[in-house]
């Protein structure tokens, strides 16, 4: 496997998380920078973590993981961006904190789904996993702080603040939708 195709498939793998993370950033008000390196710390992390744990199940678990990984994945971001949306809608009442540890790990998880079953493919294939684990876990680190950045900036224009905060769920749910989508057309 060649450097070019590592890079390639962090981009692939990292744009969920980098979705999700704009999402994030919409919620922060204050330590923008200390958020932005721990939301993507998490995603990184996850990510590598993941496509690693996704290769070596795919050594022996393959055929018990694959059939529910997605669902996995759907139902987590949906059930958050559904919250967050109805909260939203609710005045004078805070939204949804998706800066909050449990949420972020949460979100991690969810967003690293597709991760496990890229490592579940490169297992089956015969692939060594160091190079683009390290890949996928730095760019996804990257693209996801600069994600949180992104929503952060995004949320100073207060007056879109509401539409702001359904944008964020509607990326949430969207994605949850697409990862079911892709898994059932296979």
């Amino acid at each position: 496997m060649n450097i070019a195709f590592s890079i390639l498939l962090a981009l692939g793998l990292s744009m969920d998380a980098f979705a999700v993370s704009v999402s994030c950033g919409l919620c922060i008000i204050k330590g923008r920078f200390k958020n932005a390196a721990r939301v993507g710390f998490l995603f990184g992390f996850f990510q590598w973590g993941m496509i690693i744990l996704g290769w070596l199940a795919g050594l022996t678990f393959r055929d018990f993981i694959e059939p529910v990984d997605h669902w996995i994945a759907f139902f987590l971001l949906f059930f958050i961006g559904v919250k967050m949306w109805r909260e939203s809608k609710q005045e004078g009442k805070r939204p949804i904190d998706l800066t909050d540890t449990k949420l972020i790990l949460t979100l991690s998880l969810a967003t690293s789904i597709d991760a496990l079953a890229a490592g579940i493919s490169l297992s089956t294939l015969g692939y060594n996993i160091f190079i683009p684990s390290l890949f996928v876990g730095i760019v996804t680190l990257i693209l996801s702080s600069t994600g949180v950045l992104l929503g952060c900036w995004m949320n100073q224009y207060q007056r879109l603040k509401k539409y702001l905060d359904k944008l964020g769920a509607i990326i949430l749910i969207s994605i949850g939708l697409k990862i079911l989508y892709e898994h059932i057309l296979k």
